[in-house]
């Protein structure tokens, strides 16, 4: 890219409350430059998440020059300039010490160098630095590795892999959100050293495992998986990539087929994590009958148990927990194409959690075998316009759409305790097969019925 179009590019990108900051630097006698993430998003045309700057001032003197700072990381040099309600991370530029546990350097140093502060940064396209009147410093080929589409780590990977073992996971991140592929040397140190990500916080694994869900390629999640990385972080995914489908329903193995659910699932956290866990109970529930057909018999309920585990172990937040379980447990649940069935499943799975049932649904079918992928879809389709009609007639689908509570069993002389509850598990049974019998009269009366039986 040429130097006049990086300018021009830049130079349209840039908010002026940065620029502000950087002049206002340059006044005072320091050098100071857009680096990093900013640099790298505005040159693919991508919109910056934030503006990160870099200068030769130590903390204390940029604090001395603007009048609202918060000392965000100032031990590693790094302070944020609040400008018009916006903050901008201002760090000198730095040498980091020794790593003592694959993450973090014992100990940095502030340098006056640009060049120092740019080497020990991860990846070539994160590593170019900016200036309005300068231009752009790219000193290790980050503009030819954007137009190339690779990621590739900053002078030699392995240093830069046993300085923070994240990295790893960092560049398949990358790869993922760019749609760009991993420098087959890149990739290679990240394969020799991923056992080190076990020193690494699940917290900070799950942060980046949820970005690359999250990516416009969630599929790329199979190069942790060629990279051995899955092996240490996820070992469940290894065993899926080892389990065959032979049936007339699939032609991928489980792990492929997942991939392919991922692809096809919308963008959403619980979704992609769900389409991630849905078929994790397979491998444990693989039967073949007497033809070669393989079965999994109850895998999701297994699937649930796993996805439960490795979430946990992930320090997943609870709700985004309870969600994914909801949506695994129930993604294959096979309800009969007619209004009382359906009832039926909204009352078993939650009103709530139907559409993300019918999103997941339609994703495990675009994965399935080409030929049959018509007649699983339209399946979706026609189960989709039959909830669209129980919702529009307003059908009792929940004992809180009864009508009748607990207090009008008890007004009606029906006393409380378990067979209230089993008395009113009924009435809505009742209702469920006909909607017509939700009417506050009738309830009362079959009640009282039912409460003659309980005594007999």
């Amino acid at each position: 890219m040429e130097k006049t179009k990086i300018d021009e590019i830049m130079n349209a990108a840039i908010p002026e409350d940065a620029r502000f900051i950087i002049e206002k630097l340059e006044e005072a006698g320091f050098e100071a430059y857009a680096v990093g993430g900013c640099v790298r998003d505005s040159l693919l045309g991508r919109t910056p998440g934030d503006w990160d700057l870099t200068t030769s001032a130590k903390p204390e003197e940029v604090k001395s020059i603007f009048k609202k700072t918060v000392d965000t990381g100032i031990v590693h040099g790094t302070v944020t300039v609040m400008m018009n309600k916006t903050g901008y991370e201002v760090t000198t530029y730095r040498i980091d010490g020794e790593y003592e546990d694959d993450r973090h350097p014992k100990e940095v140093s502030f340098t006056a160098d640009l060049k120092k502060d740019l080497e020990r940064r991860d990846f070539t396209i994160n590593a170019m630095a900016w200036h309005p009147t300068r231009g752009l410093v790219d000193l290790f080929g980050g503009t030819e590795d954007l137009e190339r589409k690779v990621i590739r780590a900053v002078g030699d990977p392995m240093e830069r892999f046993n300085e923070d073992a994240l990295r790893i996971l960092r560049a398949f991140r990358f790869g993922a959100q760019l749609g760009f592929t991993v420098d087959p040397a890149t990739a290679d140190a990240a394969r020799e050293l991923r056992q080190h990500l076990s020193s690494i916080s699940k917290e900070r694994i799950e942060s980046e495992l949820n970005k690359l869900l999250l990516s416009d390629h969630p599929e790329q999640f199979r190069r942790l998986y060629e990279c051995g990385i899955t092996e240490v972080i996820m070992p469940e995914f290894d065993r899926m990539m080892e389990t065959g489908q032979n049936s007339p329903y699939h032609t991928y193995n489980v792990g492929d087929h997942t991939l392919a659910v991922m692809k096809a699932i919308p963008a959403e956290r619980c979704l992609r994590w769900a389409a991630l866990m849905h078929d994790m109970g397979k491998p444990e529930s693989k039967t073949t009958d007497e033809n070669g057909i393989d079965h999994f018999y109850g895998h999701r309920f297994r699937s649930e148990e796993i996805a439960d585990r490795i979430m946990k172990d992930l320090k997943m937040d609870r709700d985004t927990i309870d969600h994914v379980k909801r949506i695994v447990r129930w993604h294959d649940h096979r309800v009969s194409l007619d209004p009382k069935s359906v009832r039926r499943a909204y009352a078993k799975i939650g009103a709530d959690l139907i559409p993300d049932v019918l999103t997941i649904m339609e994703a495990d079918a675009k994965g399935k075998n080409p030929a049959r992928i018509p007649e699983f879809l339209k399946y979706v389709s026609d189960l989709r316009e039959i909830c669209a009609q129980v919702e529009a007639a307003g059908s009792c689908v929940s004992l809180k759409q009864l009508e009748v509570r607990g207090n009008d069993l008890i007004a009606a002389g029906i006393a409380p305790g378990p067979e209230m509850g089993e008395i009113l598990n009924q009435l809505l049974s009742e209702v469920l097969d006909d909607p017509e019998k939700n009417k506050k009269e009738y309830l009362l009366r079959r009640a009282k019925e039912l409460a003659g039986d309980e005594v007999i």
